[in-house]
């Protein structure tokens, strides 16, 4: 059993947990993912590490309620327990190469672009962060992107907070200024092929992270399948991040949404089953 350490609401739906998994937290780097199961007889369901802190043993994940397993882990309190927290799983993120790094993070995104804000400010390198939300209230960690960036954007689709547009128009912005050689994106699918788009346009590497449907993590289930390049690649083992430019992002958005109203009906039962004891 995994203890819950901390859990801090960070939106309506959107909350930080803090988990005691010192075998993890050991392993673990920036842009691995871990799964885990609420209870014995729960879904797997995979979350990217949002931070660690291997002195103390634990890791943190960012988790927005929207399907069974999740309102079930945000009924949890600090001090219970969940069943299953394994990794760390997938490929560390690997930005050596470039100078001056774009990070946009899109939504929940945002919670994976913040260790790897902190690795590129730790280096010495340029790092400026984008973070694009529908409005403010979901804007999330802006204290710590100023902490471990040399520039931060703020976008809101409503205007109510920073700049109002998409994220695609601070990048473009940025990059027709130059000085960057690569962008980083995590979020919607649709953010991402747009922010790679840009990148292109411009003739700068894209990356970004896949957060695929995926059941087991090993590469087994084969549900995490990707077209990258041409070539079927899956996200648990090969990713989950790639170059934005070969990742077919049609393929992916068409496959996300398979299961979408399925989801959207057994959530809407297990919440009234739940509300009802």
């Amino acid at each position: 059993m995994f203890k819950i350490l901390s859990k801090k609401k960070l939106n309506e739906n959107t909350f930080e947990y803090e988990i005691s998994a010192p075998l993890v937290a050991k392993k673990c780097k920036a842009g691995q993912f871990i799964i885990l199961r609420v209870d014995d007889d729960g879904e797997r369901v995979p979350f990217t590490v949002a931070g660690f802190d291997r002195e103390k043993g634990s890791v943190t994940i960012i988790v927005q309620t929207v399907g069974e397993a999740t309102y079930t882990l945000s009924l949890k309190k600090e001090g219970e327990c969940i069943a299953d927290f394994v990794g760390p799983l997938g490929n560390a993120t690997d930005l050596s190469e470039f100078e001056s790094v774009i990070l946009v993070g899109g939504g929940i995104g945002s919670a994976v672009i913040l260790p790897q804000a902190r690795e590129i400010k730790s280096s010495g390198k340029k790092v400026t962060v984008v973070l694009g939300a529908r409005n403010k209230d979901l804007i999330i960690h802006e204290e710590d992107f100023k902490r471990y960036s040399d520039n931060l954007i703020i976008m809101t689709d409503d205007g109510s907070y920073g700049e109002k547009g998409f994220v695609t128009h601070a990048v473009e912005k940025l990059l027709s200024a130059g000085g960057y050689d690569c962008v980083f994106a995590v979020g919607p699918l649709r953010m991402m092929k747009a922010t790679c788009d840009v990148a292109k346009k411009f003739g700068v590497k894209s990356v970004v992270s896949m957060n695929s449907i995926m059941v087991d993590g090993t590469g087994m289930c084969g549900g995490c399948r990707l077209t990258v390049g041409g070539k079927t690649k899956y996200a648990c083992v090969d990713g989950p991040e790639f170059f934005g430019d070969e990742v077919d992002f049609d393929e992916a958005i068409n496959r996300s949404g398979i299961y979408r109203e399925t989801e959207a009906e057994h959530y809407c039962r297990i919440k009234e089953e739940k509300k009802n004891g």
